[in-house]
């Protein structure tokens, strides 16, 4: 080979091996950049969830026992010795016992989660905060161990897809916080889904199927003993379908699985909830659903027909109508393995919706698995995108669906802010009487107390705060001397000489003829930020409704829900930043009025 041929060749090969070099860098730079992205959409869950606490931080009367129970056990401990008083003297289930008794281990378990953190929060406020992120933090590890059995399943594009499709539904994520027992179940659902999802997935003889098939049966027993009685439909369901395909062992998994948790849960439940309500023996379980189911008393709540799991709930909860309508039904025509999930969770809403009563919480086990069957054929149109027109326009549909369902969601979020008077009127309270050594007593109504007020929001050591709903001794003039303020949904009722402090709205619908106050109604938890990106927001809309036809524009409105009275006019010991801000706020609002009603 000549000297100018050899460089030539030379130069080739460094041609060459730089080419090479590049695609390497490319494909892990775009591996890099992959990799990032699932960090991000892995942290899309639980960082949604933390948002929506912080900016819902109220509970409604629905999450109270858990909450309150929590509140009790974190704060007065549990109390081993001298106990029959002590739970009388501390514990809010004492003195408000409910129609049924119900279960203290969820409680239990978040208490004793948090009780390592608490010398780290200086306000019991906060600490109500923390109970409810760890609740809610679960949650969101539930869920995504679903998504990698999503990934395992149907392969990394669809467990992409299942958690965008997940995060943007409303319902699943602003309640993963709250403490109903549903909740409590959730977790253990999820854990349950995801050893199903994997068992269907894979061939079902190996050793390692069989104990995810023992393990997911193992988790619903516990969470039908432990929390929610209506998780037994769905283990019936799972069961028969896996009996049916002649795919599970009566006595290796199901009779094994099924015995371990009826043990454990009847040995917990049992012992923690005799010793709490004082009863021997006691299972809350079991004694709701005889309250409810057996002797019907969960109609005198309302009924629905028979249809309202499958029309309205369902499209509520699952929120993107292209999840309900395109994706679930095209992956049960394609996947078999989607036809394995679908088949026990839809068994199990048929067999719910006999049942009259019906809420959406009772079937939000299902949310997960049906996303998780919608993100198959998701993750199908998606890598087939520059294949066609069709699927290039369904990927687009599917963009910009769930783009609209996380704008739908976080609307659900802003207009959820808006229901929770009674905590927003208790902590209102705080910093309008800033004087804390003064041994007050504070009456808190009906509506207070289930629209937001907890044991955790009562801050004041010296003051007494009572929650008597006695109707007959509502009724006497002698009863409302002993307090000297009143959080009250009907000020007519507080009988005496008692005066308007403040009050608190609500939420009362969507006007098309807002005022300027209607137009982006802020609670305090937005803080100055708020108030900036509000005052933003009516000026950039007093310009642009000049060119709307009418000048129509949607906005909040807002009803007086509970009203701040004292018996006495308290004396102010200093002018708090925050309270000239309400009370001026609270002149612009009466001027508004005044003038809108003289226009009219």
């Amino acid at each position: 080979m000549s000297l100018s041929n050899h460089y030539s060749w030379r130069a080739l090969q460094i041609g060459y091996f730089d080419q090479q070099d590049r695609r390497h860098r490319l494909a892990s730079q775009r591996g890099s950049y992959k990799m990032l992205g699932d960090a991000i959409l892995d942290l899309l869950i639980p960082s949604l969830i933390l948002l929506h606490l912080v900016l819902a931080p109220y509970t409604k009367v629905e999450e109270s026992f858990n909450i309150q129970a929590a509140h009790d056990i974190l704060i007065h401990g549990i109390p081993f010795g001298n106990t029959t008083s002590s739970l009388a003297a501390n514990y809010d289930h004492v003195a408000f016992p409910g129609s049924v008794p119900r279960t203290f281990v969820g409680a239990a378990v978040l208490a004793g989660l948090a009780g390592p953190f608490r010398r780290f929060f200086t306000s019991k406020t906060s600490l109500q905060l923390l109970v409810r992120a760890i609740l809610g933090l679960g949650n969101a590890a539930g869920l995504h161990f679903v998504k990698g059995a999503v990934d395992t399943a149907f392969g990394k594009t669809a467990g992409r897809w299942y958690i965008l499709l997940q995060a943007s539904q409303f319902h699943a994520i602003f309640y993963a916080s709250r403490t109903l027992p549903n909740m409590f179940a959730f977790i253990l659902t999820n854990l349950a889904l995801r050893n199903l999802i994997l068992a269907k997935a894979v061939a079902w003889k190996t050793e390692r199927s069989s104990k995810r098939r023992r393990l997911a049966l193992y988790l619903l027993t516990l969470a039908g003993v432990l929390f929610r009685s209506e998780v037994a439909i769905l283990l019936a369901a799972e069961t028969v379908y896996l009996l049916y395909q002649q795919k599970i062992s009566l006595k290796k998994e199901i009779i094994p699985a099924g015995i371990a948790g009826l043990t454990l849960g009847l040995l917990t439940t049992v012992t923690i909830d005799s010793f709490f309500w004082q009863q021997w023996p006691l299972w809350p379980e079991w004694a709701g659903f005889y309250y409810n189911t057996i002797l019907g008393k969960s109609s005198e709540w309302g009924t629905s027909p028979i249809h309202f799991y499958f029309l309205n709930a369902l499209p509520r909860l699952l929120l993107n109508p292209v999840t309900y309508l395109a994706l679930v039904p095209l992956s049960i025509a394609n996947s078999p393995v989607s036809r394995d999930i679908f088949i026990p969770q839809i068994a199990f809403i048929t067999l719910y919706s006999l049942l009259p009563h019906k809420e959406w919480r009772f079937i939000i086990y299902t949310v997960p698995a049906l996303t998780a069957i919608a993100s198959s054929s998701a993750s199908y149109i998606w890598t087939r995108r520059t294949k066609s027109t069709l699927y290039s326009l369904g990927s687009l549909l599917l963009l910009s669906t769930t783009l609209l369902s996380f704008l739908l969601s976080l609307g659900s979020l802003y207009i959820s802010t808006l229901n929770y008077p009674g905590g927003q009127a208790l902590w209102l309270l705080h910093r309008l009487e800033p004087e804390y050594r003064v041994p007050y007593k504070i009456h808190l109504g009906n509506l207070a107390t289930q629209t937001g007020i907890t044991k955790f929001q009562q801050t004041r050591r010296t003051w007494k705060y009572d929650k008597s709903d006695n109707q007959t001794a509502l009724l006497e003039p002698e009863f409302w001397l002993q307090f000297e303020y009143a959080l009250a949904e009907n000020p007519a009722r507080v009988i005496g000489p008692w005066q308007r402090y403040a009050t608190v709205s609500t939420f009362a619908g969507i006007t098309f003829n807002p005022n300027e106050e209607e137009l982006l109604p802020l609670t305090p938890v937005f803080g100055d930020w708020g108030h900036t990106i509000q005052e933003h927001y009516i000026n950039a809309v007093t310009i642009l409704r000049k060119f709307v036809p009418g000048q129509k524009w949607p906005g909040i409105k807002m009803k007086e829900s509970v009203y701040i009275l004292w018996r006495e006019p308290p004396a102010l010991k200093r002018e708090d930043p925050a309270v000239a801000k309400i009370k001026e706020e609270a002149d612009r609002v009466a001027a508004a009025a005044k003038a809108k009603a003289v226009k009219s």
